[in-house]
């Protein structure tokens, strides 16, 4: 289940650690998010950064990306700028952008930032977290262009595609089945009450007679 990211903030406080589920979110929006909040000391997790949406059609966006593609330092190339074709790295490079990392805080908060394509076993059964002011479907104008940032990732160069989405097809199978089981136990927990209330109606009324709440 989501749970939104500034209601959750603000009624459970400074976390360990939260994950954010990167699906339907829009690339710039949930980075300036994440920014703050990781120079605020916050640990933060995206998984499924393949998922993330960019407006405008992915055209416009290929060309853009592809003019990127050709800055380089003429001298020697190795030295950079370094062109990311993984969905995570170009998540990560745009929050680094965000950041003054190349300070001493900027640096500690970029640590603090892990980015993940699909969502890897041990952030499987964690609760995962929405931004509202970063969805695609709160913030971008019904009707307006948008592309998937893992498409576009594959049409510059990214080889993993194919990969993820048969680890996510597998993760999601599993989840299936246990979610099924789970659903199960509680028709039964349910049934359960109800043929036991005639049963317990006494010892409740006890209970409720010492102050325990039902």
């Amino acid at each position: 289940a989501h749970v939104p990211f500034f209601s959750f903030l603000r009624k459970m406080g400074f976390q360990s650690l939260i994950i954010v589920d990167g699906r339907g979110h829009l690339l710039g929006r949930l980075a300036s998010v994440v920014a703050k909040n990781l120079l605020i000391g916050q640990k933060i997790v995206i998984v499924r950064c393949e998922e993330l949406n960019i407006s405008g059609h992915i055209y416009r966006n290929k060309i853009k990306y592809l003019k990127f593609l050709r800055k380089r330092c003429n001298v020697k190339p190795s030295r950079g700028p370094f062109h990311f074709r993984a969905p995570s790295k170009i998540f990560w490079r745009t929050v680094r952008g965000m950041l003054p990392h190349k300070t001493k805080r900027g640096s500690a908060a970029l640590e603090r930032l892990t980015v993940c394509e699909g969502i890897p076993s041990k952030y499987e059964r964690r609760k995962r977290m929405v931004v509202p002011s970063a969805l695609r479907v709160l913030k971008l104008k019904p009707g307006r262009q948008f592309c998937v940032l893992g498409r576009l990732s594959h049409e510059v160069g990214w080889k993993y595609k194919e990969i993820v989405s048969t680890l996510e097809a597998k993760r999601k199978a599993k989840a299936k089945v246990y979610y099924e089981r789970k659903k199960q136990l509680l028709r039964y927990n349910k049934q359960a009450e109800v043929d036991c209330k005639t049963k317990l109606a006494s010892l409740n009324e006890k209970l409720e007679a010492m102050g325990y709440v039902q």
